[in-house]
């Protein structure tokens, strides 16, 4: 839907397909980051980047709209524009337009998990590779073998 005000127009559908795209994109970085598919994630890194860029811009372009008609550049501004309006599919196109946005906040959060886990395992394979596991020396100074618990963890590749 696309309202104009004051020569600026406030569209939820350009919005909401670039939140979709975002949700699409997150969903395929998931899905790489389980298969620990490193090429895929490191491209999928550059398209979220970009796609961020022109949620950003169509965001400040829907706060000049609103600034254009005497409302704050603002979540409140936008509270307050729709309020002032007569058509309710607004306020319906902008609450689905939020749950998108925090649907894609939460799927953020989870690949961010996701990242995080693969990140502190690689660092603890590396500190094993490099000897700084903390394991010390495989034998006792009686010449008898130390023994080590593990965590699976640190032995998964």
């Amino acid at each position: 839907m696309n309202i104009t005000t004051s020569n600026q127009v406030i569209t939820f559908e350009q919005d909401a397909q670039l939140v979709n795209n975002l949700l699409e994109l997150l969903t395929r970085e998931q899905s790489s980051l389980v298969m620990v598919d490193v090429d895929a994630i490191e491209v999928l890194m550059e398209e979220k980047s970009e796609l961020l860029q022109h949620i950003n811009t169509a965001a400040k372009s829907r706060y000049a709209a609103l600034a254009a008609s005497g409302f704050e550049q603002n979540e409140s501004g936008m509270t307050a524009w729709l309020k002032s309006q007569t058509k309710p599919a607004l306020n319906a196109a902008w609450d689905k337009f939020q749950q998108s946005i925090s649907q894609a906040k939460e799927m953020n959060r989870l690949n961010g998990m996701l990242i995080s886990k693969h990140f502190s395992r690689n660092q603890q394979l590396l500190n094993h590779l490099q000897g700084n596991s903390g394991a010390g020396d495989v034998y006792s100074k009686s010449g008898q073998a130390k023994s080590y618990a593990t965590s699976r963890s640190t032995l998964m590749a």
